[in-house]
């Protein structure tokens, strides 16, 4: 019997030595070993020879250094996988039984916020949760999100940054473009895979124009979208769950679109209004 042979192709990628990564994550935080030595309690001798590989980290040891650094729960598994040990934290399915208090606790916060649309994603991006005003403002401004073949859901980067997205309804559209793109290819220094989604991206590839500062700007910047009711104007914002001990749900953003004039929330009000059940 022959045994299945293995290439360079098929062969799994060799992980890095964790005292390579425990290296890597220490500078990604600008921290020296003394600093990291002072916050943990770990001799700074003893943290040297950990990043060399001339010392190997217990299990307990090695999380309290990736507590002390911050580390997101994802590479928090994926060192501990590189020192010998199990994974820590899980990192169950949305839809996952385990996760549906997260669920219900998040779909009421969304509905609380409308008549502002808002929107629950993935790290992907991926819109797993919106509440009624988001498809209530997809009508006033007459468009319709498509997904991508093969997608299980609408994709806001595909939304907002591909060639059958939004760009032709916001009117400051390279503004709010270079803003997106900006926060994405952040994120994606992390993320590999939202890294690769943005590669096959015209737009992500492209050499966007440096906004102009007008001397009437507002503070923040403002989205604003074409609609039957006008233009409409919306602040963004995001939260975060503040305490997360599961992989997916740290990768979780909500975002909003706090109407940002009267006008635009009165318009809000009235779609939704339009479309709601009779009493």
């Amino acid at each position: 019997m022959h045994s299945p042979r293995t290439d360079a192709r098929s062969a799994p990628p060799k992980a890095a030595p964790v005292g390579l990564l425990l290296k890597a994550l220490r500078e990604r935080q600008r921290l020296s070993q003394m600093a990291l030595a002072l916050h943990t309690g770990v001799s700074q001798r003893h943290l040297s020879c950990l990043e060399t590989g001339k010392a190997q980290p217990s299990r307990a040891m090695l999380l309290a250094l990736l507590d002390a650094l911050r580390t997101p729960l994802a590479e928090r598994n994926r060192a501990l996988l590189a020192a010998g040990f199990a994974p820590h934290y899980p990192c169950r399915d949305w839809q996952d039984e385990h996760l549906a208090p997260v669920r219900d606790t998040l779909r009421e916060f969304l509905r609380a916020h409308e008549p502002a649309p808002a929107m629950l994603l993935d790290a992907q991006w991926n819109v797993l949760e919106t509440n009624a005003a988001t498809p209530a403002l997809m009508r006033l401004i007459g468009f319709t999100p498509a997904v991508r073949p093969g997608a299980a859901t609408m994709n806001m980067l595909e939304l907002l940054l591909g060639p059958d997205g939004l760009l032709p309804w916001i009117v400051n559209a390279a503004d709010m473009a270079s803003a997106v793109l900006q926060r994405a290819q952040a994120e994606a220094a992390l993320n590999p895979a939202l890294a690769e989604r943005l590669q096959t991206m015209p737009m992500a590839r492209m050499t966007l124009p440096i906004p102009t500062g007008q001397v009437h700007e507002p503070p923040v910047l403002l989205m604003q979208l074409r609609s039957s009711a006008g233009v409409l104007r919306f602040m963004s914002a995001f939260t975060t769950l503040a305490s997360p001990l599961d992989v997916t749900l740290e990768s979780l953003r909500m975002d909003h679109l706090l109407p940002a004039d009267a006008d635009t929330r009165r318009a809000l009000e009235n779609a939704l209004a339009a479309t709601a059940p009779p009493t």
